[in-house]
């Protein structure tokens, strides 16, 4: 039995995870500045122009992703991270530097493409490295650091603005001039920090064994959990890839069983943004002030959210090794049914205040504990070595584009159905899905990567 090496495997997990540090600060930070960089730019009354500044980010995640799977399959894991760091650093200088709607947009889809690699490959390089008994929750630290990031962002977002005494937004004020730069720039310490830590830790072991590197692969998998923890692995690699190198091409993933794999993937990946958790994070200033709220106690109530998000997202790493992928999704998808229905129910008849707080505390924490952490783990676990990266990508391609029409349509949902009629639609989509996750969605619990593909692909 091979003791683990605990510590190590914690830091390179937990650098490699500030990926989803980033990402999920650079996704929620815009929430918070929006009711200032809105009267900065004068779209307060353009809805779709709302729309799609929160959405351009997503397109720059899109480009992220198409990029990060090919190129991490040719050059590896870590050098796309290291691209990632740089990217954010940057891009959280020039967004809060931004004197125009345009190039505002702009910054935000450079920030976007390190999300969209980051958001690939963070969790598959944790995959990669965490034994089988412990690899969901291993992988669930990228979650875990997702929902820190988003915590960091909501905190920033209370400290930085100004209260606001009158309940009305000037354009002279302190948070419209410079109080929503201030939120976007602080993004820079963290990402620098991740430049300096990725350079430590070491490449893939399992990618360096898809390069027939096996000496390499060995010796990082030594320091891991051993010479017989090596052994075992570096046995399953050879077995999984064969002794003929193939080159990987995208027609490899229309071969045999790999195209209702992937079928499954993407499915996972659209509901997990489709079930509408995001537009609480990205249009909690929308959905509060329906609910009676004013613009100081959105912000607190906010930073409700996050703590809320981040306590479950504990609870969700330490029940996926135990009771499994599947069960928790199925909750989730479930859940986040009944509960919509009923906070749709409190929209319709104008129902304010703690009520609908509660509800929404009640769904974050729902998504928190099974579908944010779950998916990844399930992601990063189901695609055959050869072609993980390039399948990883396809799913989370799929992922953000289903968060660009989530993120870009809510306005125009909101706008037409009214709060009640958008929620009691993203109710019947989480129940489609709990339909569909029953039906096809395997347990991984427990299994090595190898078995599972083992499973999946004969």
């Amino acid at each position: 039995m091979s003791k683990y090496n605990s510590s190590y495997l914690l830091f390179i997990a937990l650098v490699s995870a500030m990926g989803g540090l980033l990402f999920g600060y650079d996704w929620v930070v815009i929430g918070g500045a929006k009711p200032f960089y809105e009267v900065f730019f004068n779209i307060t009354n353009l809805p779709s122009m709302q729309g799609w500044v929160m959405g351009s980010a997503i397109l720059g995640c899109l480009l992220g992703v198409m990029v990060s799977g090919s190129l991490s399959d040719r050059y590896g894991r870590k050098p796309l991270l290291v691209v990632a760091s740089i990217l954010f650093t940057i891009s959280a200088i020039g967004t809060g530097a931004a004197n125009t709607i345009e190039m505002f947009i702009f910054w935000r889809v450079v920030g976007g493409v390190g999300i969209g690699i980051a958001s690939n490959l963070s969790p598959m390089y944790i995959a990669e490295i965490a034994p089988s008994a412990s690899r969901g929750k291993y992988v669930s630290i990228n979650q875990l650091t997702i929902v820190l990031g988003i915590l960091a962002a909501q905190i920033t977002n209370l400290l930085v603005a100004e209260p606001i005494a009158s309940g009305t937004i000037l354009l002279d004020s302190w948070n419209v001039q410079t109080g929503w730069r201030i939120m976007f720039w602080a993004e820079a310490i963290p990402s620098f920090a991740f430049f300096a830590l990725i350079l430590i830790i070491p490449e893939s072991p399992r990618w360096l064994a898809s390069q027939y590197k096996y000496e390499k692969a060995t010796a990082i998998f030594s320091k891991i959990g051993g010479e017989e923890f090596a052994v075992e692995q570096i046995k399953e690699l050879k077995a999984a890839l064969g002794t003929i190198k193939e080159k990987v091409s995208y027609k490899m993933l229309f071969e045999g069983k790999i195209p209702k794999i992937l079928m499954l993937g993407v499915f996972i990946a659209v509901f997990q943004q489709w079930c509408g958790i995001n537009v609480i994070f990205n249009y909690a200033q929308e959905i509060f002030s329906a609910a009676g709220y004013g613009v100081s106690d959105i912000l607190f109530n906010i930073v409700i959210t996050g703590l809320t998000n981040l306590i479950f997202t504990y609870v969700g790493m330490y029940l996926v090794d135990r009771i499994g992928r599947r069960a928790l999704m199925l909750f989730g998808s479930i859940g986040l049914a009944c509960i919509y229905a009923i906070l749709g129910v409190c929209y319709y008849f104008t129902v304010t205040g703690p009520a609908v707080l509660f509800l929404v505390i009640a769904a974050i924490a729902c998504y928190a504990m099974t579908l944010a952490p779950v998916t990844w783990v399930v992601l990063s676990e189901i695609f055959p070595v050869k072609i993980r990266a390039m399948a990883m990508g396809v799913a989370t391609f799929s992922l953000w584009t289903a968060c660009f029409i989530l993120t870009y349509t809510f306005p125009l949902l909101n706008n037409s159905l009214g709060a009640y009629g958008t929620f009691w639609l993203y109710g019947v989509v989480c129940f489609v899905g709990y339909l569909f996750l029953r039906i096809y969605l395997p347990e991984t619990k427990g299994k090595s990567l190898e078995e599972i593909e083992n499973e999946l692909t004969k």
